[in-house]
């Protein structure tokens, strides 16, 4: 009878079904993680040899053989999926190159468990800097947009009605604000989540003197996860950043909705280069901005995933499990890959949308949305509590659209019969005074308090996000670097280890 190619426990092989449907699947992402899982293999090593828990001459044997199949690639090793996981498959590579007896002992002091949350740790923390970079770049087009349109009047909306003139480069510096504050969740998750598990064995540590810090230290972790359940049985790092992926996909996708309707006929205040837009099969005239509802569409499906794992992870129990720790990650590599897809996408909106600056200067100057300018005005000049202002305005309001009149076109007699009809009397405004607060521009300049769109406030503001950016594009660099000089360690010590 043949028996389980992992285990003498096991006294049949597996079953085709659960090596078709389980194990085959879990080896299509082999090559993607061969060198992370070289990595811990060599950090492992260097680890034992160091603290006498193998022999020189065992250790210089374990290491010529992992840098041999570094060097060959993982195509060179046979992927089986009786084997079950890539672990069994790289260790059985390895004992085929070096024989039984020394490649057996590199699995001393760990577990496949400890090896799979390392693994997962690694990749997630390659995901994130990747995430954060592109992030980088989408802020980089929102600003440079922001500063170039810092001055084009539009209308800004709540409810998606005319609300109050702001300018176009504003809004784009709120979106590159909000987008940072993304940046500052996935940092923060960066932080917390790169400790190590290695050396937490199947979940309850090893009797062998192993040294969890020194692989931590050659991993590039700032520490280790100090208690072994705890290391091997959550994920919560990968909920953490599936989280963080998932409100960064709800901002996005709010983002394309404002673009999906100021790009409409009706709107007509921003327009796409015929480069991003697709067409009708049947409507000539059509000009379709599939890169918005590709945005907006995949923002759920992000968010979907996390519901998933979220759901899968819940019923399992506070261990390793494979649904646990497999299958409830298992969105997490998904939802990486299409937001960056993603964020390439709206780093090439924000670049390509340009704002129809005299049509929205011209809505803005017609749909009402200086009302609160002459509200303001009103409460400087005539002395009056600001609601009883809002009343007087508002009845301005209805007189000029009953009589088919753009705001620009209410004047002091019209806010005067108002003020009568309102207060008993008169306010008589000076004409220039209420021109100037009805026009969008100087209205938009009037609000120069902190965060407003006036250029007095919004410039210097710009000036302080790319900054702020500057510094987070650093950092992550930095972050780059530190990583690949302890991958450089790592390399020289096994090198040296192999020479022995």
């Amino acid at each position: 009878m043949q028996q389980s190619k992992v285990s003498r426990r096991l006294k049949e092989t597996t079953a085709a079904e659960v090596n078709e449907f389980i194990y085959r699947p879990r080896l299509e992402g082999f090559a993607g993680g061969f060198a992370a899982l070289g990595d811990i293999n060599k950090a492992h090593l260097i680890m034992l040899a160091e603290c006498g828990l193998i022999r020189g001459e065992h250790a210089a044997t374990l290491a010529r053989g992992v840098l041999a199949m570094e060097a060959a690639g993982p195509a060179a090793v046979p992927l089986d999926p009786a084997r079950e996981d890539a672990y069994f498959n790289y260790e059985a590579h390895l004992i085929a190159q070096i024989g039984a007896d020394v490649g057996g002992r590199l699995h001393t002091g760990r577990s496949r468990n400890d090896i799979l949350a390392t693994l997962d740790r690694l990749r997630c923390r390659e995901v994130l800097m990747d995430v954060l970079d592109a992030l980088h770049e989408v802020r980089g087009a929102a600003l440079g947009n922001a500063e170039r349109f810092a001055s084009t009047v539009m209308p800004g909306y709540t409810h998606l009605q005319p609300a109050q003139p702001i300018t176009y480069g504003y809004y784009l510096a709120a979106v590159e604000q909000a987008l940072a504050r993304d940046c500052q969740r996935l940092e923060q998750a960066l932080v917390s989540m790169n400790q190590s598990p290695l050396g937490a064995a199947a979940f309850a540590g090893t009797p062998f003197a192993i040294d969890r810090a020194r692989t931590a230290e050659l991993l590039g972790f700032d520490g280790y996860v100090d208690n072994a359940l705890d290391a091997v049985g959550s994920r919560d790092f990968i909920l953490e950043s599936l989280s963080h992926l998932s409100l960064l996909a709800v901002f996005w996708s709010r983002v394309a909705q404002d673009y999906f309707v100021w790009s409409t006929h009706e709107f007509a205040l921003i327009d796409f280069p015929d480069s991003v837009a697709a067409t009708s099969s049947i409507m000539p005239q059509k000009k379709n901005l599939t890169v918005l509802e590709y945005l907006k569409g995949r923002s759920g499906h992000i968010v979907g995933l996390l519901m998933g794992a979220s759901m899968t992870v819940k019923g399992t129990n506070f261990t390793h499990t494979g649904d646990g720790n497999r299958e409830g990650t298992r969105g997490f590599w998904e939802a990486a890959e299409e937001t960056l897809r993603c964020l390439k996408l709206l780093a090439l909106v924000l670049r390509t949308a340009t704002p129809n600056a005299g049509v929205a200067l011209a809505k803005a100057g017609e749909d009402f949305s200086t009302a609160t300018g002459l509200a303001d005005l009103i409460v400087r000049e005539a002395d009056l509590s600001f609601r009883e202002a809002h009343h007087v305005v508002g009845a301005a309001v209805r007189m000029a659209m009953d009589a088919g009149l753009p705001a620009h076109r209410i004047d002091s007699a019209m806010v005067d019969t108002c003020a009568m009809a309102q207060l008993g009397h008169p306010l008589g405004l000076d004409p220039q005074q209420l021109r100037q607060c009805l026009d969008p521009a100087a209205n938009v300049q009037a609000r120069a308090s902190a965060g407003g769109p006036a250029q007095a406030t919004l410039l210097p503001a710009l000036q302080r996000a790319g900054q702020h950016l500057a510094s987070a594009r650093q950092a992550n660099q930095a972050r780059r670097e530190r990583l690949a000089a302890a991958q450089q360690r790592l390399q020289r010590a096994t090198q040296a280890q192999a020479a022995q």
